[in-house]
């Protein structure tokens, strides 16, 4: 029943009541409105049983009309059937593992992942009695001769962190399947506008949105998607830990993501310019990249992603020294440190003092992350200005 606008109560009382409500008509504006209210007002009690019949808007941390759109933008995006918007690329990797794991169980795991995953595996999920095995998933014969009779997920990246090997996403869903297990791509690095894992048989897909989907360095998210029914335990599981985005991060996710095709488009160019250069460069001792000839999946990638290579590259350089390094980052005019990717500023990192940190160094050497190893994720400048850049300022390197 509508209340009486015109009744008046104290100064205090008003105070808290006028202009909480919006007086006239906007049932239709043309840009998607922010909802920051951390619940929403029913009418009694059978408007509050209507809402949960049809899963209405209550209470923030359960659902929020924001967070909502940006699921079904993600589902239309990695044609899923649905998904849910998390606070983080690793809070989306955390509930996707969650919901698929029970104590004694195995993960299998591709060996060149994001350094915060294998946190998550060895900190935590081996405390609950979660085990896991962590191989070069490029050799499915590897894959095969590891799988174990408690082995439930396989868990690669469509492009691993920071090495950029590429693994066979079908072959993997499909072992996966013969052996009753779950197979997760991490999309973050591709993105859905270069593959769509679930296509290829992947049960659930999480990426992370802070990266090339959002593309402006102002959010932090992340998304799972897959079938309706997996991802309404996603949801549960959600709801209890409290992983869920916020209407505003949501809000700007998506608004950023409006241009992803337009800024992935440039960055996979200018990845191939910048890989191709640093392939040839004196102090340069490799560069990975899908694109190159001599890369060891190229026509994997080539085949599984339709002749699109993303936007991250990584390259060794020969001298290894942290200060020539250090000078070499400092000599770079506008290409620059962060650690984030996807952006549409072209970035470098250094895996072995960031992303990789916490990896001990055995395990670190033996996925080829060195101390000259040096992560690129390109922008949208214009090419010729990226290759300079690093041209000039390898130089240090004489």
């Amino acid at each position: 029943m509508a209340k009486d606008p015109n009744t008046n109560f104290s100064f205090d009382t008003e105070l808290t009541k006028r202009g909480a409500y919006i007086p006239k008509r906007h049932n239709s504006p043309e840009a998607l409105p922010i909802y920051l209210t951390t619940a929403f007002n029913v009418d009694d009690l059978d408007d509050l049983l209507d809402r949960y019949s049809v899963k209405g808007y209550c209470y923030n941390r359960i659902s929020n009309p924001n967070r909502d759109c940006l699921s079904d933008l993600m589902s239309y995006l990695e044609n899923g059937e649905a998904s849910i918007s998390c606070s983080s690329g690793m809070a989306a990797i955390t509930t996707a593992l969650l919901t698929s794991l029970k104590p004694g169980e195995h993960i299998l795991a591709d060996m060149t992942l994001y350094g915060e995953t294998f946190d998550l595996f060895e900190r935590v999920f081996a405390r609950y009695n979660v085990d896991y095995t962590c191989i070069d998933m490029t050799d499915l014969g590897k894959v095969r001769a590891n799988i174990r009779p408690n082995t439930k997920v396989l868990f690669a990246e469509t492009a691993s962190n920071p090495m950029i090997t590429v693994v066979d996403l079908k072959t993997l869903a499909d072992i996966a399947h013969e052996n009753g297990a779950r197979f997760i791509a991490d999309n973050t690095f591709m993105t859905p506008y270069v593959i769509r894992p679930l296509e290829l048989g992947a049960d659930l897909v999480v990426n992370s949105l802070t990266k090339f989907a959002n593309g402006h360095f102002d959010t932090v998210c992340g998304s799972i998607t897959g079938p309706k029914d997996l991802i309404e335990r996603c949801h549960l599981y959600q709801k209890v830990l409290g992983s869920q985005a916020d209407g505003f991060v949501s809000w700007l996710t998506m608004r950023g993501m409006r241009t992803m095709s337009l800024r992935v488009e440039r960055q996979m160019q200018n990845a191939e310019l910048l890989a191709k250069a640093l392939s040839e460069n004196p102090h340069v001792a490799y560069a990975h990249h899908p694109s190159l000839s001599g890369h060891p999946q190229h026509e994997l990638a080539k085949r599984q992603f339709g002749g699109k290579y993303g936007g991250m590259l990584s390259f060794c350089v020969k001298n290894e020294d942290t200060k020539l390094i250090n000078a070499f980052m400092r000599k770079l005019q506008f290409v620059h440190y962060a650690m984030t990717l996807g952006g549409y500023r072209t970035t470098i990192a250094h895996p072995v003092s960031s992303s990789h940190r916490s990896v001990p160094e055995e395990k670190r050497f033996e996925m080829g992350i060195t101390n000259g190893l040096i992560r690129v994720s390109c922008g949208i400048e214009e090419g010729k200005d990226v290759v300079a850049d690093f041209t000039q300022a390898l130089e240090v390197f004489k």
